[in-house]
């Protein structure tokens, strides 16, 4: 399958960079008319697909609002997936999963080769990026793609990510780097590919030029945008210099909270204000 960077590059290229949240808390549920139960987590996500259909390329459903419900859930997420992708969409699982050896086998199968299965799926690499090897290889055998939380939007998170390693560099530029290699081997030993199959999840509410994104040599997911405050200007700064195509500004409450009515209008206006910020 052509690469998933390659995949990003050529939907966002025609529709936009813009990637949507599909996001069913309890709270939007309700305001969307619909029960809190795992029917209402199937309208929910296949009434965004019929939305964003032809608007947006890439949506993102949040695999914990669906995994709130068991089973059950999950079975909706499956649903919602298949809908998308058979819309033409591609499908970021946001998941963020991680873990060794065989448990990161399981993890690829589940969001590569099951029912399950997205086009790219986010990871939490604090067990180290080399212990995601089996997810990293699947990814890559299906066309996939891994999104490694680099630089998370929440405040929290800087104590973690911007504590210093004993190389000096901080926890995300070293996370960074560790990706941006990986990539390079990989483009290397694929001819003609541009990106590679391993992305990063930073913030755009982070500081323009905290982080020398525009090495990374793949798909870089910039949640934050709308409900976390950041702007289609901060976009166009923090991700200034990145591949075209390769930046995913990623917008959930923001845009649900608009109700299904107010989905696509919103979706589109968004969509300009961003590929215009991008370049």
């Amino acid at each position: 399958m052509q690469p998933f960077a390659d995949r990003v590059a050529e939907a966002t290229g025609r529709l936009g960079p813009l990637c949507v949240g599909i996001d069913p808390s309890a709270s939007l549920l309700e305001q969307w008319g619909l029960p809190d139960g795992p029917d209402g987590l199937r309208a929910f996500g296949e009434r965004c697909v019929q939305a964003l259909r032809g608007a947006v390329a890439v949506v993102k459903p949040q695999v914990a609002f669906f995994e709130r419900l068991g089973s059950a859930g999950m079975a909706a997420l499956e649903s919602v997936i298949a809908a998308a992708r058979a819309e033409g969409m591609l499908v970021i699982a946001d998941a963020k999963r991680g873990d060794v050896a065989s448990t990161a086998e399981a993890y690829a199968q589940a969001w590569f080769s099951s029912p399950l299965a997205a086009d790219a799926v986010t990871v939490t690499p604090y067990v180290g990026l080399g212990a995601l090897a089996p997810l990293l290889a699947a990814a890559r055998m299906a066309g996939g793609g891994v999104l490694v939380l680099t630089a998370s939007s929440n405040p929290e998170g800087r104590m973690v990510q911007e504590a210093v390693t004993a190389s000096g560099r901080t926890v995300e530029e070293a996370l960074l780097d560790a990706a941006a290699e990986l990539n390079r081997a990989e483009v290397a030993a694929r001819p003609g590919q541009r990106l590679g199959s391993v992305g990063a999840v930073v913030g755009a509410t982070r500081s323009p030029q905290a982080l020398p994104v525009a090495t990374l040599g793949g798909v870089l997911l910039a949640p934050g945008v709308g409900a976390q405050g950041a702007t289609a200007a901060d976009v166009g700064a923090a991700f200034a210099g990145c591949p075209p195509g390769s930046v995913l500004p990623s917008v959930s409450r923001g845009l649900l909270s608009q109700g299904p009515d107010g989905l696509r209008s919103g979706a589109l206006r968004l969509q300009e204000d961003l590929a215009a910020a991008l370049g």
